[in-house]
């Protein structure tokens, strides 16, 4: 059943790409393009007999500046928030763009959402991945080519308030009850408070990126840039100004955002797994 919450409409962000080729995605060349800067949603509460008044939406998501690039920086709290993966509908195919995923879900519950890992052909993972305790895909240790191969990789995973960011080899050797939620995605961008070892400081690579890591508080940052960046750059950012220490690529390229509160609704298709962020 769909649902369409009126005190939410969902505009079309600025940010547009073509739809990523057929094939494996994971070895897709990285060629990012700025998306929009988003700006806060005023809503007039209120009904016939009730004087108008002017409600500015609170967003988990602000703009700040790194090295020169603009990044949108989203932070989830598991006081105010819970997490899930979503791929599709039920019994269905790969939602494959947030618009899609959208049009699935009350607004009013949606803190933010991101593209959540990569994928293969038709959207559906390639490395681990469980969504609502149940697992779909098992975990990918396998070498091969592509930034999810660059070892080590890793999985963000967590249940109820509890979230974390380890190397899959961690993932392997500590982790035995399954997870709530669960999805794996590579490179590593730090791992025990260092930049991955194969990761330059400002590697020649330029693309739109996100990432997630987890602090030690437990509040989970996710990280997406409004303008190409290194791999170098953004994980910097995670240690240097986030002080994460463990914190996970989700992917380049086709990076979007949902962000209801700013109405922002990026547009970008060919997208995998979604990560969600709902409000308690």
């Amino acid at each position: 059943m769909k649902y369409y919450a009126p005190l939410f409409t969902c505009l079309i962000a600025l940010t547009a790409c073509n739809e990523q080729p057929a094939g494996e995605p994971v070895i897709r060349a990285e060629l990012g393009e700025p998306g929009d800067e988003p700006a806060p949603e005023e809503i007039v509460a209120g009904g016939d007999d009730a004087e108008e008044e002017t409600v500015v939406v609170e967003s988990a998501c602000d703009a700040v500046t790194f090295e020169g690039v603009r990044l949108t920086h989203c932070v989830a709290d598991p006081a105010k928030h819970r997490i899930r993966t979503a791929l599709g509908p039920d019994g269905g195919e790969p939602f494959r763009s947030l618009s899609a995923f959208a049009r699935s879900i009350d607004h009013s519950t949606v803190a933010f959402a991101v593209n959540g890992g990569m994928y293969g052909d038709g959207g559906k993972p390639v490395g681990y991945y469980v969504e609502s305790g149940e697992r779909l895909k098992e975990l990918n240790r396998n070498d091969g080519p592509g930034n999810f191969h660059m070892k080590p990789n890793g999985v963000f995973y967590g249940t109820g308030g509890s979230w974390r960011v380890r190397t899959s080899d961690s993932f392997f050797s500590n982790v035995r009850d399954r997870p709530r939620f669960g999805t794996q995605s590579g490179p590593m961008l730090v791992v025990g408070g260092k930049l991955h070892p194969e990761i330059a400081e400002n590697g020649p690579s330029r693309a739109i990126r996100n990432g997630v890591g987890v602090d030690a508080s437990g509040k989970a940052h996710f990280v997406r840039s409004e303008a190409p960046l290194s791999f170098g750059q953004l994980a910097r950012f995670y240690r240097d100004e986030l002080e994460v220490s463990n914190a996970l690529f989700l992917d380049g390229n086709v990076s979007a955002l949902w962000d209801p509160a700013n109405d922002r609704l990026d547009t970008r298709t060919g997208i995998g797994p979604l990560i969600v962020v709902t409000k308690r």
